[in-house]
């Protein structure tokens, strides 16, 4: 059970809609502990890799999952993924292992053991955790719960300004993403999608910082609302 002083804060959405920037600098203002569980998926899938697993087997992937040692430890810039004790925090950026990650997704018992896991880490509270199904599946009772989404369009051109690349090479990442929104909106187990009670932003006309001020001041009047013995959001961070 949460400590009922800290929140449990949930952003999900699809690839390219912010989710990681915003949780992130969050979590910094509130004093909070950032965890993105996309990467626990990314960690798994590079493990397949390795170890020459089907994604489409989700008995091996989880027996695999079982073996693994997944370790997200938070820092200012992100969370460092450890897998079996080794940074792989760079590698599962990595496109094969982004596409690897979507496939692997997909299974419901391979999805069953990562929510166990996840859980097990926001049980104090004081969290930030995005992905595409906190709000609905991980913590369904998360005091706040926000889905960030955008053009998709929009969301590729954001990806790519990070990124420098061909016309050709654009174009492929363009048809994964599309691809990727197909797999995780339609999947069977846990289907990208806002929780009833989450605040649903649309940040395709929106900068990075309208975004953030968005978000803050819904958590602050979910904060007020609540009552509750937490760090105050200002522009220090928390007081």
């Amino acid at each position: 059970m949460a400590d009922s002083r800290k929140l449990i804060i949930a952003i999900d959405g699809p690839a390219g809609a912010g989710k990681s920037t915003i949780a992130s600098r969050l979590a910094r203002k509130l004093g909070y502990v950032n965890l993105e569980s996309g990467a626990m998926y990314r960690a798994l899938a590079l493990k397949a890799i390795e170890w020459d697993v089907s994604f489409d087997d989700e008995q091996d992937l989880l027996k695999l999952a079982h073996e693994a040692r997944i370790q997200l430890e938070p820092t200012l810039t992100g969370n460092r993924v450890l897998l079996d004790g080794k940074d792989v925090s760079q590698r599962v950026r990595e496109p094969d292992v982004t596409e690897a990650a979507s496939r692997v997704s997909v299974h419901p018992l391979v999805r069953e053991w990562m929510v166990a896991r996840q859980q097990e880490m926001g049980t104090e509270g004081g969290i930030v955790m995005e992905g595409r199904d906190i709000g609905t599946k991980v913590f369904p009772n998360a005091q706040v719960k926000i889905f960030l989404d955008a053009d998709p369009v929009v969301r590729e051109q954001r990806r790519l300004a990070q990124k420098k690349m061909s016309n050709a090479a654009a174009q492929v990442s363009f048809a994964e993403l599309r691809e990727r929104d197909q797999r995780d909106r339609t999947r069977a187990a846990s289907p990208l999608q806002p929780a009833p009670d989450a605040l649903i932003l649309d940040s395709t006309r929106m900068s990075e910082e309208d975004v953030l001020q968005r978000v803050e001041e819904y958590v602050s009047a979910r904060l007020d609302t609540a009552g509750l013995d937490v760090p105050r959001l200002d522009a220090a961070g928390p007081t």
